[in-house]
């Protein structure tokens, strides 16, 4: 097979696994890095690959947009485009159109919406956003699926949870006519769960879609858009019970390091955000001990690394002072560098967990963590 789970140790919900696919296998539980527009910002892959990360993240919607989709194919695919010859997941861009609110119509069809690049009058439907990641060749590919805000009423999040089910259904055919049209590298469906804040409706949701077909992984979508995070939480072992064990599961845009910690809790796999890298931009680092802002005058003659017990390549040779210094003189390497300590940081508190899980000590580890990062007060980024 092109594609298997295989799950090597399990404490209470979470677990330890592998992931197989065509490009490698990934050790789960992962943080995937964001490469949005074929980059993760500011970063090489040859870092990445250094820093342990094992698949990474592009987006259809922005891809499609700009280079353009068939480019990308007539350019031998996303792996040799990108120069990652990992494994790569694309997301369908069904957060990313639902995003433009006051540019975009939904019907049953698909959505019509107005880019944000030009303003260009552009429509996805299941079946143009299955030939869009087709073109792009990722080895696994997210169904269009209907996003809402989290805290939508039931109504509305019953609609779209509902729709985001009819277009799987037309997602799937059309993968497999495409299939069977033209010889391609493999490539694997993942469906997405919607429901919102709603028990009954992602129980609903996840049987639909589990009785559907045999998928080789699982989406876990509309959560961190708005709700709290108790209620992701509780969402998040709800749908554990809902779905296979013997699959994957992948927590759609999310990326804070208490929210994968707690994500493994509740039996997820994998994860991915734009937040490392975006925060990172801004200022903001993730340490052991909570979240700081490097821009705070209390760091100017600050001679430590950013987190004193990370290995990446900003903590081992550079200083807060150093680094505060960079983003006060608005000088890019400034960034740089804290994009990459953001993403190894993540990158490697879930190969911890995953050695914890293994050795059977991951409740311990979990709560000793999660009580030393939220010890201090976090300082806005």
């Amino acid at each position: 097979m092109n594609f298997s789970f295989h799950i090597a140790a399990v404490e209470d919900r979470a677990r330890a696994g592998t992931f197989e696919t065509p490009h490698g296998r990934v050790a789960t539980p992962a943080f995937m890095a964001v490469g949005t527009l074929g980059t993760v910002k500011a970063l090489d892959p040859v870092e990445l690959e250094a820093m342990g990360a094992q698949m990474i993240l592009a987006n259809a919607y922005h891809l499609h947009l700009r280079p353009g989709d068939a480019l990308i194919k007539e350019l031998g695919g996303l792996h040799l485009f990108m120069g990652w010859s990992g494994p790569i997941l694309t997301d369908s861009g069904g957060f990313q159109v639902f995003s433009l609110a006051s540019l975009r119509t939904v019907d049953e069809d698909g959505v019509e919406f107005r880019s944000h690049i030009d303003g260009s009058s552009r429509r996805f439907t299941p079946e143009s956003v299955m030939r869009i990641e087709r073109n792009l060749g990722a080895d696994v590919i997210m169904q269009f699926d209907h996003v809402i805000p989290g805290q939508s009423d039931e109504p509305a999040a019953r609609d779209a949870s509902e729709r985001s089910v009819r277009w799987l259904a037309r997602c799937a055919r059309e993968l497999r006519r495409l299939s069977d049209e033209e010889a391609a590298p493999a490539q694997v469906l993942f469906p997405i769960v919607q429901g919102g804040i709603h028990e009954s409706l992602r129980r609903e949701a996840a049987e639909a879609i589990r009785s559907s077909s045999d998928w080789s992984g699982f989406g876990i979508g509309g959560l961190s858009v708005g709700e709290a995070k108790a209620d992701m939480y509780r969402i998040l072992e709800v749908v554990d019970d809902a779905l296979p064990r013997e699959r994957p599961r992948y927590l759609m845009g999310v990326g804070f390091p208490e929210d994968l910690v707690e994500g493994v809790r509740r039996g997820i796999d994998l994860f991915d955000c734009v937040a490392p890298t975006r925060m990172g931009r801004n200022g903001a680092a993730f340490t052991a001990d909570g979240r700081i802002n490097i821009k705070r005058a209390e760091f100017r003659t600050d001679t430590r690394p950013l987190d004193e017990e990370c290995e990446c390549a900003a903590c081992r040779r550079f200083t807060r002072a150093y680094i505060r210094h960079l983003f006060v003189a608005d000088e890019i390497l400034g960034h740089r560098l804290l994009s990459l300590h953001n993403v190894h940081f993540l990158v490697r508190l879930m190969a911890t967990a995953r050695n914890m899980v293994r050795a059977g000590t991951f409740g311990g580890w979990s709560r000793d963590w999660l009580a030393r990062y939220h010890s201090r007060l976090t300082i806005p980024a």
